[in-house]
Order: C-alpha cells, then structure tokens, then sequence
C-alpha cells in the first residue's frame, strides 16, 4: 500500500474502530456483542497458534531449565548431604553392632562364671599415674567400682582396678609389667604367676619345675582370697612356648593372652565374684582338629620308557609260547 493521504485516513479510521471493539468488549464483559466473532477466530487460527507453540516450547523448556538450574543444583546438593548423613548413621551402626557383639560376649563369659559385672566403655589410654599399660572406664565409685576389682571383657582377663573416682575409673592392663595374677592350667591344674611383659607373650613362672606342659595348653586365673584382686576362672591365654626343664624349683611358659590389649571398647567390671569356682567352664570351646590331607603318588611310565628287566623276561616268554 502506498503512503497516501487516503491510505493514512485509513489507518487512523481502523485504528479508531479498534479502540471502540475494545472498550465496547471490556464494558460487555461475557455479553460482549464480539463474543461470537471471538469465538470465530480462534477457531480459525487456534490451529496455527497450537503449531508454534510446538515449535516455540523446545525453546521454553530449555529457557525454564537455565532459570531452574540454580533449584535443582540446590536439590541436588540436598540429596548429597542426605547421602553422607545416611553413610554415617550406617557408620554408626556399623560401630554399634560391634558393641552390641561385644556387649553379647561380656554377657555370655559373666553368665557362665557367675560374674556380677558393671559394663562400663573405654575413654582414654595411659593416665597419670605413669603407668605403661593402662585405660581409664567411665564408671567410678558412683557406679559401686572400688579399687582392686577384676576386669574383664568378651575374651578373658583385662587387668585389675587401681584408681577410683567419682565417674571413673583407671585399670591396670594384665601386660603390664607391674601386672601379675595367679593362674591355673586347664586339666593338670598346675598352678603360676604370670606376669606382664608389653607387646610380647605374658611370662609364666609355673610353681612346679617338673610340670607336664605343653604348646597350647590353656590358662585360667587362679583367684585371690575374698576375690580380690581377682575372681577364679576367667580365661587368660594359651600357651605358646615352653621352656626346657632345668630341674629347677619353677618352669617357664609364654602365653599369648585371649585379650587384644590395643583394641578395647567395652569391658566388664567384677562387682561380685561366684559363689563356686566356674574352674575351666568359662574357658572358649577348643577348636576342631584340622584333618591333615592325605596325598597318594602314582608314576605313569611315558611312551619308550625302557622296561624292567621282569618284565622283559616275562614278554619274552610270552612270545615264545604264541610261537610253539
């Protein structure tokens, strides 16, 4: 079209009835008088409309993603940390199985000696008392613990109480040095004094020079006069290595003990030794002997090999008789 004066009275002209559609349509509101020619022209170009916008909303979409990036890193930065809370509250239960295996061993060697213990945890190691070989417990003498109790757990012998306070407690480890308790072989009840020595096996000095001892006898402790420092019966260690009779007055052993002294968690305090001495009932059941395997040879002569004078002697006869 041309920019002529007709063609711009025009444009003036629409743009006029336009206006006047718009306000008549607004003041009619759902009774506008257009309503039907609205109706119309959707139904001429929703079509159309409804094809762009199929093409449109890839573009949309993609659009929504970068504003709802920010959101879903933010989710997903929520579900990692939900992730690591989860691993370690299955840490957690981890470690708590452990205790409650523990907690189920302590039980079972008190129940079968006749034990009162008072279950109590390991807080620290070595205290002030310069003692190499020591824990100290959270129980004291708020929990009925007094000095020169026997301590134990799930595998055997610990130590022995030697301090006390209000809420805790300090024990004196069996491989400690300064350590010794009165024990007992399992069987010939040959009786010693077995001693602490660190790292390596306790040290046994064994009352009788001429004992009949062996690589893997067992030991209980013997037990003290009124239980105290020690209750009877509570597994120690086994023997590992015996040394040679000198006809001495003592023998010698070295026992390697039940307890891993470096890996204690939670331990059992003696509050009330048995009435009747358990002897070795307390002891772990001895494990099953491991047959030896048995390995039988059998040599397979190979092709050309030469053959025994026998039984040379023995094909030659053959031949001789198929001859005859």
């Amino acid at each position: 079209m041309r920019d002529t004066k007709e063609s711009r009275l025009l444009l003036v002209l629409l743009v006029a009835i336009a206006f006047a559609l718009i306000t008549v349509d607004i003041r009619g509101g759902r009774n506008s008088p257009v309503d039907g020619a609205r109706h119309a022209a959707a139904a001429v170009f929703g079509p159309v409309e409804d094809g762009l916008s199929g093409v449109v909303d890839p573009v949309g979409d993609a659009v929504s993603a970068v504003r709802d990036s920010g959101t879903r890193h933010d989710r997903l930065a929520t579900l990692e940390k939900e992730n690591a809370a989860l691993k370690a509250k299955l840490g957690s239960d981890d470690r708590n199985r452990s205790r409650l295996k523990q907690l189920d061993k302590l039980m079972k060697i008190a129940g079968e000696g006749q034990y009162a213990i008072k279950g109590a945890q390991v807080i620290a190691i070595g205290s002030a008392q310069g003692f190499s070989w020591t824990i100290t417990i959270d129980a004291g003498a708020d929990d009925g613990i007094k000095r020169d109790m026997t301590v134990l757990n799930g595998d055997g012998l610990v130590g022995r109480v030697t301090t006390v306070g209000p809420g805790t407690s300090t024990v004196l480890l069996a491989n400690d040095p300064d350590f010794t308790v009165g024990t007992r072989i399992e069987g010939n009840d040959e009786l010693g004094f077995a001693s602490g020595q660190g790292d390596r096996p306790l040290r046994v000095e064994l009352l009788n020079g001429k004992a009949e001892v062996k690589k893997g006898d067992r030991l209980v402790t013997f037990g003290s006069q009124a239980d105290k420092p020690f209750v009877p019966g509570v597994p120690v260690g086994v023997v590992s290595r015996v040394d040679p009779s000198g006809g001495g007055l003592t023998r010698t052993l070295y026992v390697t003990p039940y307890v891993g002294f470096t890996k204690l968690d939670i331990v059992g305090v003696v509050v009330q030794g048995p009435k009747k001495d358990p002897r070795d009932t307390v002891l772990p059941a001895k494990p099953k002997p491991v047959p030896t395997p048995t390995v039988t040879v059998t040599v397979t002569p190979s092709a050309g090999a030469p053959v025994p004078d026998g039984d040379a002697n023995t094909d030659t006869d053959t031949a001789s008789d198929e001859q005859q």
